[in-house]
């Protein structure tokens, strides 16, 4: 154990509501800590926009300056939990170039930029961690990258986001629209005034971006990912789903394809209720990881708030200080598998798709006739009349993403399909 008269200095960029729970469990726990590290930790700067905002953090220790806290030599190691691209890249790369080890819950720029990070913290012989940018409280990333490092994962498959989650639990407990249950998402605080980055699963997609790397060895940037929203995710759907015994939600997926392609995504999906993602509620995140020797494993808890990030923060603080008084560093990029990332037409998965139809003689068996001609196979057709009109629910099995755009375009040209109301993807189970 490092002598307990070592001290490791800490400077903090954000002090928002993580950077500030942050700052309070550093320092409650700094008994602990020091006990579990060798090393006394003080979290002496903290940098925030604006010195006028009520903050539960000392002012002797604020500033609005965050590079003079890179720049400072007295701090050894930097938190940045400031978000966005720019500047907290900038003040990221600052920081390891003068030697200091960076924490970072930044999934965004992960997601975009990760590789040049970890270069710059290999060239510089420092650390970067980034536990809480993946499923905030949840122990996920270290495990992946330690605890299965003996073993070959084939499929990283995931709730990432809590917001989508709780919207998508009320509209399947409730039966609500919607819109109805975003506006009662963003008067709880689970949404945010422009919920863009979560409902349009901009920020699950940065998620499957940094899982998928760190799982499958390889480079991938959130512009590889596949990515869907549930913004069209109707109470018919949801209906449907009820109607199979199945729940919608929100996943990211990385999985190895059998061509040693990686295929990612994120899109609603169908799941059957006796599946363990399917029990996950509200603002509850969960990552089910698949592995040829381990089997299955799920990693479950809260993803996002104050608290739960700061544990995730102060984990990786333990081993970075941990690291620093042995003069080593942690692990480092694992990217040597290089394997490249398939395009979602080359993908396979089943397929709910719900159309609108005329309710007449011969529909089923012209639109059967769409499905076959694309060599799309049929599992189960379900159909409901509505006057002159008819719903019809018709779930695939296994087939390309390719072959099912084909299979929509062609209904939608069709005298008797009124509309094809919505394809969502189908995961396990039969129907």
């Amino acid at each position: 154990m490092p002598s307990s008269n070592l001290t490791m200095n800490v400077g903090l960029l954000g002090g928002g509501v993580v950077g500030a729970s942050v700052y309070r469990l550093a320092n409650s726990q700094a008994a602990d800590l020091a006990a579990r590290t060798g090393v006394k930790l003080a979290v002496t700067r903290v940098a925030v926009r604006s010195l006028d905002k009520a903050r539960d953090i000392p002012a002797e220790v604020l500033t609005t300056d965050a590079q003079s806290i890179v720049d400072d030599p007295s701090i050894d190691i930097v938190i940045e939990l400031i978000g966005g691209i720019e500047p907290a890249r900038s003040l990221i790369l600052s920081a390891l170039k003068s030697g200091k080890s960076v924490i970072t819950a930044n999934k965004a720029l992960l997601a975009e930029d990760g590789p040049t990070l970890f270069k710059v913290a290999r060239d510089n012989g420092v650390d970067i961690y980034y536990e809480a940018s993946v499923a905030g409280a949840i122990p996920l990333l270290r495990p992946i990258r330690e605890s299965l490092a003996g073993d070959q994962i084939t499929r990283v498959m995931g709730i990432v986001n809590g917001t989508t989650n709780f919207i998508l639990t009320k509209m399947d407990e409730e039966g609500s629209s919607f819109e109805t249950v975003l506006a009662e998402a963003q008067a709880l605080g689970y949404a945010e005034a422009d919920p863009t980055a979560d409902i349009e699963a901009f920020d699950a997609a940065a998620k499957a971006a940094i899982l998928a790397s760190l799982a499958f060895h390889s480079r991938v940037t959130v512009d590889d990912v596949s990515r869907e929203g549930i913004t069209q995710i109707s109470a018919a759907d949801i209906a449907s789903a009820h109607a199979m015994n199945h729940v919608i939600k929100l996943l990211a997926i990385a999985e190895l394809l059998p061509d040693n392609r990686l295929a990612v995504r994120v899109h609603p999906t169908l799941i059957p209720r006796s599946h363990p993602l399917a029990a996950v509620r509200d603002a509850f995140n969960a990552v089910f990881v698949e592995a040829s020797a381990a089997g299955e494993v799920m990693f479950y808890g809260r993803g996002a708030g104050g608290l739960p990030t700061a544990s995730a923060v102060l984990g990786d603080l333990v081993a970075v200080v941990r690291n620093r008084a042995a003069h080593t560093t942690g692990s480092q990029e694992s990217a040597y598998a290089e394997r490249l990332v398939a395009p979602l037409s080359d993908t396979s998965t089943r397929y709910h798709v719900r159309l609108e139809v005329s309710d007449r003689s011969g529909v089923l068996a012209a639109v059967a006739q769409i499905f076959a001609k694309h060599a799309v196979s049929i599992q189960t057709v379900r159909q409901s009349g509505r006057g002159d009109d008819a719903e019809l629910v018709i779930v695939s099995h296994l087939a390309s993403e390719a072959d099912l755009a084909a299979t929509v375009a062609d209904l939608r040209s069709m005298e008797v399909v009124r509309d094809v109301a919505s394809v969502l993807r189908v995961i396990g189970g039969a129907v």
